[in-house]
């Protein structure tokens, strides 16, 4: 079996699921093909990932290229965890923090691309994900020639836009995947729950998901939330800025919606939640959250620090054949724990392995009612090597996630793939026109030139021909 994985100089996620392969004895054996266009960091990945089956003892094989076509020729799985950066591949968040800075000087904080029900916006970059979707059309076009019959497992965001356009304009076996579904867990440890006695579904779509059956030992358990929030809430407090599933904003969306929103959910909130810094803090606790203007470019440096300390360890390695990735760094590469994510069991299982319960994103096909059966969802499935099955809904979504949440955000997702597939500026304009912190039409057109008009935007610029 060839497993592709594109994007393979990430920091971490590319060794995680190189991990949780060792450790998957029917996949023993695999090629692995490492792809990414900077070199220095692919090379570090091979260099870490063949050293770390070494020590695993795993016949693992990997190949490393910079050459799409080639990592993809005869894969039987693609999985797509690229970030891409306009005009080249230094680093990226550079750009990004920039484009934000111009959005709150034209009076859009957080930037243009926070947006109602999306402050998740670090990938939506421009309102159209042009990079990012881009990217995805080049992979499935090289796949439908090099690998027909294989799976892409798209794993970078923005997962709900860019499964739902390959779906849209490509006829390859594509599957979205997320962790963000692992804040019911969260939940039933704050509650005290033993997980193997829960009952649980989540259904909504990516980024928005909502626990629609949540028993204990057969008993309706959201009593046992409503008591936590009585008596025990106003002693919560966040680990870290990404510690938001009982936060004061989740349970406010729980007591609107009627059911717990889930993960990345509980920061796709309304404005009500982000209209500055004091308000994050009130409703996620002392650190606002991830999404401001404090936490997420210390993130932005934890990533660059932890890329540097791999292309470091990746030179010590080449060097020194003593030392042990496992003892080294154990937090990354684990010598019998699994990642938690969901990219190797799909892959097992779709290949004859062991049947698993999965929560993907695929087509809705009637699972979640008055959604269009042609919009990806998230949902729970069972995957086996005849397919994608996904599970009845009981009960359903309630009305107001559907209304007001569920389709308001499926209509941002049409927003975008229509600036995208039309190339037409004026769906950008329009999408801002829309926009609660828009005061005029003027502000609109500023802000769109002054981010367009940016030296590293020349592609965008051209493919929008502005």
């Amino acid at each position: 079996m060839k497993i592709a994985i594109v994007g393979a100089g990430s920091f971490r996620f590319a060794l995680q699921l190189i991990g949780d392969l060792a450790k998957t004895p029917s996949l023993n054996g695999s090629l692995i093909a490492l792809m990414d266009i900077n070199e220095e960091r692919l090379n570090a990945t091979y260099i870490l990932a063949k050293r770390y089956m070494e020590e695993l003892g795993s016949a693992l094989k990997f190949e490393k290229t910079t050459n799409l076509e080639a990592a993809l020729e005869g894969a039987d799985f693609v999985i797509n965890t690229a970030l891409p950066f306009p005009e080249g591949h230094e680093d990226g968040f550079i750009k990004y923090d920039i484009v934000t800075q111009i959005g709150e000087k034209h009076g859009y904080y957080r930037g243009i691309d926070s947006q109602e029900l999306n402050m998740v916006s670090t990938y939506t970059y421009v309102l159209i994900s042009y990079y990012d979707l881009k990217l995805a059309i080049d992979i499935a076009k090289a796949m439908k020639k090099y690998a027909p019959s294989s799976w892409l497992l798209q794993t970078a965001n923005p997962v709900f836009e860019i499964t739902q356009l390959l779906n849209r304009l490509t006829d390859i076996n594509v599957v979205g995947i997320c962790h963000g579904f692992h804040g019911v867990y969260e939940v039933f440890n704050s509650l005290r729950l033993d997980p193997k006695e829960v009952d649980w579904q989540v259904a909504g779509v990516n980024h928005g998901i909502f626990l629609n059956r949540f028993l204990y030992r057969g008993k309706n358990a959201y009593p046992l939330l409503d008591e936590w929030i009585e008596k025990e809430s106003q002693n919560w407090e966040p680990k870290n800025p990404w510690d938001l599933q009982m936060s004061p904003a989740a349970m406010d969306m729980y007591k609107f919606y009627g059911m717990l929103p889930i993960g990345d959910t509980c920061r796709n909130g309304t404005w009500k939640y982000h209209y500055n810094l004091e308000t994050k803090k009130k409703w996620y606790g002392k650190f606002g959250g991830i999404d401001n203007e404090i936490e997420r470019p210390k993130f932005h440096n934890q990533l660059r620090e932890g890329k540097k300390r791999m292309l470091e360890l990746a030179k010590e390695v080449e060097k020194d054949p003593h030392i042990k990735l496992i003892e080294n760094w154990p937090e990354l590469f684990s010598k019998d724990k699994f990642s938690g994510e969901q990219h190797i069991p799909f892959i097992n299982a779709i290949s004859g392995g062991d049947k698993v319960r999965l929560i993907l994103n695929v087509k809705n096909n009637g699972v979640i009612s008055g959604i269009r059966d042609d919009v990806i969802v998230e949902i729970p499935v069972w995957v086996d090597k005849t397919g994608i099955h996904p599970e009845k809904l009981e009960p359903d979504l309630t009305d107001r996630v559907k209304n007001f949440y569920l389709m308001p955000k499926i209509l941002r997702m049409e927003w975008a793939l229509e600036g995208f597939i039309s190339k037409d500026i004026k769906v950008l304009e329009e999408i801002l026109v829309r926009d609660p912190r828009t005061k005029s039409y003027e502000q609109v057109l500023a802000v769109l030139d002054e981010i367009l008009t940016q030296p590293f935007n020349k592609e965008l610029r051209e493919y929008l021909n502005y």
